[in-house]
């Protein structure tokens, strides 16, 4: 497998903050990766250095095995899709689409021949006459795409492209994404803060935390086997109970030994995802992993319900998520004690941040 894009020991400083830390990434060619993390993380200053519009301090880019580090921002063989889309208000779909072309003085037909094929891949085909304040907002995040797919780039850097879209139409998009990237089989680069949208649509993504990679791996991956509590915590919904690590798992005060595979020493939290955790009326004592509490509150969230227990006399809270539908509302009414049971083998110990 051969790499679109090599980042070796980026480092990127303004003045005395440093907001990329000795950063190597290796992005495979065809590959759908995203950049993830909180505000303030890093990943968009990555994605600029990367584009060519910030300058490193230190470290290396290569691009399809070319070292692009002193090469301008307008002469590397990428495309970005900003967050405004920028469509020219004057101009319809087509002419928007078919600019940068005309911009590159290429042969009319090429244009047209091109213009043509990636209207009909982002389904844009009806709408080639009209203008942006003509289309809808995932119309007009349609057209900024193709006018970006139309140059050819060997990858196309978006820089959250879905933030201006409501949810539902966020979520079509995620899918229409995906539906693209395949179809024209070039590498895409996503810089997003949303969590549920990396997952959804990465082939692999990146964390990263206060301008240092945090871990790399599948969705799966990252979600199951996080490496750190900074990660833990920042994929999905995770419970954390602390307390200190021992070989068979965490002794956590107020509810003793909480069991599954450890490599950690001294402060550790065990971490277990809401949907691994069940609700009983009494302890199984059949190896599983067995904390007693008291539902306290239930957040209802149509396919689910997300239960409340708070545990280790009020300590820690768990959450359980069951499906709606498949459970008696009296099992889990306010105030009931309940066993929160877990299997050993989906606790993360995970050393406390």
């Amino acid at each position: 497998m051969t790499h679109s894009i090599r980042i070796e020991n980026i480092t990127k400083r303004y003045g005395s903050v440093t907001a990329i830390d000795d950063v190597s990434l290796d992005i495979k060619d065809n590959e759908f990766f995203a950049l993830l993390g909180p505000s303030g993380c890093g990943k968009t200053t990555l994605l600029r250095t990367l584009a060519g519009f910030e300058t490193p301090q230190s470290g290396r880019v290569f691009v399809a095995g070319n070292d692009v580090t002193d090469t301008p921002a307008r002469n590397r063989p990428l495309n970005l899709m900003f967050q405004s889309y920028a469509l020219f208000p004057h101009m319809s779909v087509e002419k928007n689409i078919a600019y940068g072309l005309e911009m590159e003085h290429l042969p009319r037909a090429e244009i047209a021949t091109r213009v043509a094929d990636v209207l009909n891949s982002a389904q844009l085909g009806a709408f080639a006459n009209r203008r942006p304040d003509q289309l809808s907002g995932g119309q007009r995040q349609r057209v900024a795409l193709a006018r970006a797919l139309v140059k050819r780039p060997k990858v196309l850097l978006l820089d959250e492209p879905l933030s201006a879209l409501d949810k539902k139409l966020r979520e079509e998009m995620q899918l229409e994404l995906k539906r693209l990237q395949a179809e024209v089989g070039i590498t895409f680069l996503i810089v997003t803060h949303d969590q549920e949208e990396a997952l959804v649509m990465a082939d692999r993504v990146a964390v990263l935390n206060a301008g240092r990679l945090a871990q790399v791996g599948t969705p799966q991956d990252l979600y199951e086997h996080p490496n750190s509590h900074f990660v833990a915590g920042f994929i999905g919904v995770m419970n954390f109970l602390d307390g200190m690590a021992s070989p068979k798992g965490v002794e956590v005060p107020g509810a003793g030994l909480i069991r599954g595979a450890s490599d950690v020493i001294g402060a550790a939290s065990v971490a277990v995802r809401p949907e691994r955790v069940m609700l009983m009326d009494s302890d199984p004592q059949d190896g599983r992993n067995a904390v007693s509490g008291t539902v306290f509150d239930t957040a209802y969230h149509g396919s689910d319900l997300a239960v409340h227990v708070r545990v280790c006399d009020g300590k820690h809270v768990i959450i359980a998520r069951m499906q709606a539908g498949q459970f008696d509302p009296a099992s889990i009414a306010t105030g009931k004690q309940v066993y929160c049971v877990w299997d050993a083998a989906h606790s993360r110990v995970l050393a406390t941040a």
